[in-house]
């Protein structure tokens, strides 16, 4: 079975929907023979600030357990149409040139995106969003996801997937709470 890198970026370990996402979606792979790396970035060594200086330490190791996973999933809600802060400074650290990708140049300082380490690899971003705005449903909320996609697709040459959720408020009705994990448990079971 495959070997699943899962970074989750809620600062609510315990008690939250995106907890419950993290929770069955690994349940769900491990039922199936999957084995999980799991980190918990609000319970890592926090990653200082990107300030383009070399990786350290800490961020070769999360790209050598990139680089021996199958597939590698984020999860994280979005907040101010970006995904947490511990999440997106993750990302500028680890999915970066040259090791996720690199540039070919074409003419004078125009170039194209040459994928490297994650070339092909399997990504899936769970993320969740608040708010039960039509407009910022089916518009502004899409941002993200597509910045992500850009990322992720386009510049690392990986096979992107999603699982989103929108109005992630209190107080949701048990239906539509298993409706969701229901989805989570599909997206599992198709890996």
């Amino acid at each position: 079975m495959s070997r699943i890198f899962v970074v989750y970026g809620h600062h609510n370990l315990n008690k939250s929907f995106n907890q419950e996402i993290r929770d069955t979606f690994c349940s769900e792979a491990k039922k199936l023979g999957h084995e999980i790396d799991l980190i918990n970035l609000h319970e890592e060594k926090t990653i200082p600030f990107y300030d383009g200086s070399e990786p350290s330490e800490q961020i070769l190791d999360y790209r050598k357990r990139i680089e021996k996973a199958d597939i590698f999933v984020l999860m994280s809600p979005c907040h101010n149409y970006i995904h947490t802060s511990a999440t997106e400074n993750f990302l500028a650290h680890t999915v970066a040139p040259p090791w996720a990708f690199s540039y070919r140049k074409l003419i004078l300082n125009y170039g194209w995106p040459q994928p490297n380490k994650m070339k092909g690899k399997k990504v899936i971003i769970s993320t969740t969003y608040g708010g039960p705005s039509f407009l910022y449903s089916f518009v502004f909320q899409q941002i993200p996801r597509r910045i992500k996609k850009f990322l992720f697709n386009y510049l690392c040459g990986a096979d992107v997937s999603y699982m989103r959720y929108y109005e992630v408020l209190p107080n949701m009705p048990k239906e539509v709470f298993e409706k969701h994990m229901a989805t989570v448990r599909k997206t599992v079971s198709k890996l």
